[in-house]
């Protein structure tokens, strides 16, 4: 089989081999993620990503630059492609911050805002190995009319260009959990880094983050409204499969079906005094009649999570120990709820509950 792939790839362009790749209805180019010309059931015109427009990508970058400190420069790169075996990789998931400031969500990019030269991203270059074992990819041509870079460059050109745009600088900031050799390693970095003039860049990306826009308050309850209409239709399941691998399996079954595109985290379910480890993830035991499960799921709708707990007896009925027990936290619940106005701090309303 691969020496027939080889030949027929001897016979055939990288045009050719991208072009049949590019498989969507009507000749709409392919960037290796939606657009509204490509999924028009997932993004309307106007939108960089599901709910979220171009402007507001443009806005969030501004609002960057606007907290960065004068002359200053970020750098964000994209999260890694993590490996599950030694050829099979974990299903690709964007890093947070590359994905709110440049609305890419594939791997292998770098992207560098700084008050002079706006947004530059730099692309990965794919073969026609690559395209027909993978499919496309973003590059320099979606960075530059997709995601709205000023700039736009090959990966492989990033150590003749980021050179130049951190000269002069005051500070550079980048992503310390994403951070790459690939320009960790160029000799203006490692200048910068030994002057003290490195700075992580979460403190100023968490602060824009904190505070969410209408649309993304609208996704944030999508995805919440997902996650409760799963978990319901895993709390009937409940009584007929009494099994915690079961029960998980019915929640993402069911978020996956109204349109979340994975997990938030691994869901817990613990029967029984398996309830009582915070992050039990074994999901293997049998529920036993007369116990409680209790579920912590939560689902990811185009990048945004949601996440919510609850106990009930698959049997159907609470013994009146259990049913006391509920009372109480429900009642500590709302009156936490109460407490969760403007001011606040979570160590308050923690204490409180305490």
């Amino acid at each position: 089989m691969q020496i027939l792939v080889r030949k027929l790839m001897q016979r055939i362009s990288h045009k050719q081999a991208t072009g049949c790749r590019a498989y969507c209805t009507k000749m709409v180019a392919d960037i290796g993620q939606p657009t509204p010309a490509s999924h028009p059931q997932l993004l309307k015109e106007g939108e960089m990503t599901p709910g979220i427009t171009t402007e507001e990508y443009i806005s969030r970058r501004n609002r960057l630059l606007d907290l960065l400190p004068e002359n200053s420069l970020a750098i964000i790169a994209a999260a890694p492609v993590k490996m599950m075996t030694d050829v099979v990789p974990y299903t690709f998931r964007q890093d947070a911050d590359y994905l709110y400031i440049t609305g890419c969500q594939q791997p292998g990019g770098v992207a560098v805002l700084g008050h002079d030269c706006g947004l530059c991203m730099f692309m990965p270059e794919a073969d026609s190995h690559d395209v027909i074992w993978q499919g496309q990819i973003a590059g320099v041509d979606a960075a530059l009319e997709i995601f709205c870079a000023k700039k736009a460059y090959p990966m492989r050109d990033l150590h003749k260009y980021l050179p130049g745009l951190t000269y002069g600088c005051s500070k550079l900031f980048h992503n310390r959990q994403t951070a790459i050799p690939t320009y960790m390693k160029l000799e203006s970095f490692q200048k910068l880094a030994k002057n003290g003039k490195v700075g992580d860049l979460s403190t100023f990306t968490h602060a824009l983050r904190w505070i969410k826009s209408p649309a993304e308050l609208k996704l944030m309850k999508e995805s919440a409204s997902i996650a409760c209409q799963a978990l319901l239709q895993t709390m009937f399941h409940s009584k007929t499969y009494p099994y915690e691998g079961m029960l998980s399996a019915k929640v993402e079954y069911e978020c996956r079906m109204r349109g979340a595109q994975r997990m938030a985290f691994n869901p817990v379910v613990g029967g029984g005094p398996n309830a009582s480890v915070i992050h039990y993830s074994r999901n293997d035991q049998k529920i036993k009649d007369g116990e409680l499960v209790l579920m912590d799921v939560g689902c990811e709708l185009h990048g945004y999570a949601s996440d919510l707990t609850r106990t009930w007896p698959p049997c159907g009925r609470f013994s009146s120990a259990q049913e006391e027990l509920y009372d109480l936290i429900l009642e500590t619940n709302k009156e936490c709820l109460k407490l969760c106005k403007p001011g606040a701090t979570i160590s308050q309303i923690h204490n409180y509950s305490v």
